[in-house]
């Protein structure tokens, strides 16, 4: 029986990377899994069609994740089409990069928009399902960016540090509900996005002189950790930022 055996779960940002990995993981572990994408369609179909290979539900929704009417729109019919909802992972994201005295209004408005307000408005339409059952369990993709700032991404670090504070206020709001809510905060992960950094071997290069491990991590080693906090087996673990990132960050 795996983790998460019959629970109905959303993943935000599920059409690549750390999202597909963790969308892929969960339905292993027996999760009915719906994932959302923005611009790269076939991907988020050959996701959610994988899913449905291994006899779970799965759909895939284009929507921009900082619509706020959209995105209530959207959990409530998951909600129905499973018959119910149990798991919320916010993972979408995105980065523009600049440094402050450069960066524009627009830079600022729209990562702290799609970043920050994004896992707002999820959390928004899921906390009433999940209070009103007395269980639930939220995982915020963070980064260690987040944590300790990085140099040329004021807005970037902005939103995953109140993606941390977003975590630890809610946690505090829905655990007398029985709902946990964590965050993961991974370093740098091999992914698609990656490779295709034009900047990507000394993005590499500086990164790996921090990580103790000696190597880059991998989407799969993120959606381990996601799963297992997702699961009964983390239900006494709320609150807490995780980060999985080979030792990057320490």
């Amino acid at each position: 029986m795996g983790l998460v055996e019959g629970k109905n779960a959303i993943v935000t940002g599920g059409s690549l990377g750390i999202g597909t990995a963790i969308s892929l993981d969960l339905a292993k572990e027996g999760a009915n899994v719906a994932l959302t994408y923005r611009s790269h369609p076939d991907e988020a179909k050959e996701v959610a069609r994988q899913i449905q290979e291994m006899g779970r539900q799965s759909m895939a929704y284009q929507i921009d994740v900082s619509d706020f009417a959209a995105t209530q729109e959207m959990v409530a019919k998951v909600a129905e089409e499973f018959g119910g909802l149990d798991i919320l992972v916010c993972n979408a994201g995105m980065n523009w990069d600049g440094v402050i005295w450069k960066m524009t209004e627009e830079q600022w408005d729209r990562v702290l928009s799609v970043n920050l307000k994004g896992y707002f408005n999820f959390a928004r339409a899921a906390t009433p399902i999940f209070r009103e059952q007395q269980s639930g369990k939220i995982v915020n993709v963070t980064s260690i960016n987040g944590l300790r700032g990085k140099f040329g991404q004021t807005n970037y670090s902005a939103s995953k540090a109140g993606i941390i504070g977003l975590t630890k206020a809610m946690a505090k709001e829905l655990g007398r509900y029985s709902v946990n809510i964590n965050a993961v905060g991974p370093g740098l992960i091999e992914t698609e996005m990656l490779r295709q950094n034009p900047a990507r071997d000394k993005v590499e290069q500086m990164a790996l002189g921090e990580i103790v491990l000696g190597r880059l991590g991998q989407p799969e080693e993120v959606a381990w950790v996601v799963t297992f906090l997702c699961s009964e087996k983390a239900r006494h673990v709320t609150g807490e930022v995780i980060t999985v990132d080979g030792g990057q960050y320490m």
